[in-house]
């Protein structure tokens, strides 16, 4: 992994860029200490369980589903859109 400085950064930007689409992981200092990364984009993958753990926390929010019908994956009647809706719907 490359380290440059904050200044250095700014001045090779375009250059620094080609080496992170090649694939290198480039972490940019101030004074020495670590600011940031330029790394690759990889675009995200699927659920964040962290995120959905938090959102249901900061809601108060127990279960996200709180009942499935033991039928609910059992195929539909062929007739199912062809019926009318029943009236209290």
């Amino acid at each position: 992994m490359k380290t440059v400085s904050i200044r250095e950064a700014k001045n090779r930007l375009t250059e620094l860029a080609r080496e992170v689409e090649r694939g290198e992981t480039i972490v940019v200092t101030r004074n020495g200490s670590p600011v940031f990364e330029l790394a690759p984009h990889r675009p995200c993958k699927g659920f964040r369980l962290e995120a959905i753990e938090e959102f249901k926390r900061k809601r108060g929010i127990e279960t996200i589903v709180a009942f499935i019908a033991d039928d609910f994956d059992d195929p539909l009647p062929e007739d199912f859109l062809l019926r009318p809706l029943p009236p209290d719907a």
